[in-house]
C-alpha cells in the first residue's frame, strides 16, 4: 500500500492528505489540494522531477499551479464570458484582468479533493463541483488517478460528468526540470512538440484566432532543439497552444525534452487536442522549493495537455462543451527514462 499523511490544513481546516506511490522507477508525493504531485522522483537520478514546495502554506500563498489539476476550463477565455445552450455566462477572473484562467479563483487548483482510494502505485481522487461555481453552470463530478507502471510512466486520467450543458477542460500543470530540478533554468534542455501550427496571442496572453503554421519561426519543435532558439540572445517567452488534432483522439505522442546535462528524457503522450508550452518566465519570488531550490525564472516549464484556450469563443476550435449524456475523458502519460 502507498503511505498517507497529513500534509497540512485547508483555510477551512480541513485536513490535506499527502500519499505517497511507487512503482516504475518512479516515486510520487500526491496532495489532495489541487490534486498537486508534489514531488517526483525517477530511480538512478538525484533531483526531483517537477517543481514544488516542502510546506504546504506555500502552495496558498505562491499560487504558481505547481502540479496542479486545473479546470473546471484550464487556460484562458476572453474577457471571462461565453455562451453555453443559448445563454451567456460570465466566470469569475482568476487575476486582475477581466479575462478566465484555470478556472477562476476558486479553480481546482486550490479546492481539497478527496482521496477515493489509493494502492502501491495508485491514487484516485474527487472533486464535486457544484452549480454555479466559479460562474459555470451545472454540477461538474470529477476524477483523477494517477498511476504509475512500468517502464518510468507517470499517467494522469482524467474523467467528468455533468448534469446540464457546461464547460470541462482540465490539464495537468507541472513544472518539469530533468536536470537538477529548478537549481538553474531548463533554456538549454532538447524538446520537440509534434505539431504544425500553434496559436498566436495577444499582449494580455489571449489567442488571437488565428491558427498559424510553426515553420520558420521559433514556435518550430518539430525537430529536437533547444528551448532558446540558437538563432536569438534572448529567452522567448513561451506561453502558447500547440496544435495537435482537431479533436479528442487516440493516445499518441505530443511532446518529448532531454534534460542538458543529466540526459534524462521524458515523452508526453495524450489524447488531447492541444498542449500549452509555457517556458516558467513568471516562475520566481517565492519561498525555496523542494530541497531548498531557489527557483527563478526559466527553472521549469510545462507542457499542459488540453483543449484549445479561448475555444468557447471561437467555434473552429477543438471545443469544450460537455454534455449531460457524455463522458469526458482524457489520459496524460509523461515516461521517462534516464539517459
Amino acid at each position: 500500500m502507498g503511505a498517507d499523511t497529513i500534509f497540512g490544513h485547508a483555510p477551512d481546516g480541513e485536513p490535506v492528505r499527502r500519499v505517497t506511490i511507487s512503482a516504475g522507477g518512479l516515486t510520487a508525493n500526491i496532495l489532495s489540494w489541487g490534486a498537486v504531485i508534489q514531488d517526483l522522483r525517477l530511480e538512478g537520478h538525484e533531483a526531483p522531477l517537477t517543481l514544488g514546495f516542502e510546506r504546504f502554506d506555500d502552495y496558498l500563498e505562491h499560487p504558481n499551479y505547481f502540479g496542479a489539476v486545473v479546470g473546471r476550463h484550464a487556460n484562458r477565455i476572453r474577457d471571462g464570458r461565453f455562451t453555453v445552450a443559448g445563454d451567456e455566462y460570465r466566470i469569475e477572473p482568476e487575476r486582475p484582468q477581466a479575462h478566465g484562467l484555470h478556472g477562476g479563483s476558486g479553480g481546482y487548483g486550490r479546492r481539497n479533493w478527496a482521496v477515493a482510494g489509493f494502492g502501491a502505485d495508485f491514487v484516485s481522487l474527487s472533486l464535486t463541483d457544484p452549480d454555479g461555481i466559479m460562474g459555470f453552470p451545472g454540477s461538474l463530478d470529477v476524477q483523477c488517478v494517477y498511476r504509475l507502471r512500468e517502464p518510468g510512466i507517470f499517467s494522469v486520467e482524467l474523467t467528468a460528468t455533468t448534469d446540464q450543458p457546461t464547460l470541462c477542460n482540465l490539464a495537468q500543470h507541472a513544472y518539469f526540470n530533468l536536470d537538477d530540478g529548478g537549481a538553474t533554468d531548463t533554456l538549454s534542455h532538447e524538446l520537440t512538440i509534434a505539431a504544425d501550427a500553434y496559436l498566436p496571442v495577444d499582449a494580455e496572453l489571449i489567442p488571437t484566432g488565428e491558427v498559424l503554421p510553426v515553420a520558420g519561426t521559433v514556435y518550430d519543435f518539430r525537430r529536437p532543439r533547444k528551448i532558446r532558439p540558437a538563432e536569438v540572445e534572448a529567452s522567448v517567452r513561451y506561453d502558447n497552444n500547440f496544435c495537435l488534432a482537431a479533436a479528442r483522439g487516440a493516445l499518441r505522442r505530443a511532446a518529448w525534452a532531454r534534460g542538458a546535462r543529466s540526459g534524462v528524457e521524458m515523452e508526453v503522450w495524450t489524447t488531447e487536442p492541444g498542449i500549452q508550452f509555457y517556458g516558467g518566465q513568471y516562475v520566481g519570488n517565492q519561498p525555496a522549493g523542494l530541497g531548498g531550490r531557489d527557483y527563478g525564472p526559466f527553472s521549469g516549464f510545462c507542457l499542459e495537455a488540453q483543449t484549445w484556450p479561448d475555444s468557447p469563443n471561437r467555434p473552429y476550435f477543438p471545443q469544450a462543451l460537455l454534455r449531460p449524456d457524455e463522458i469526458y475523458r482524457q489520459i496524460t502519460e509523461f515516461r521517462f527514462r534516464r539517459g
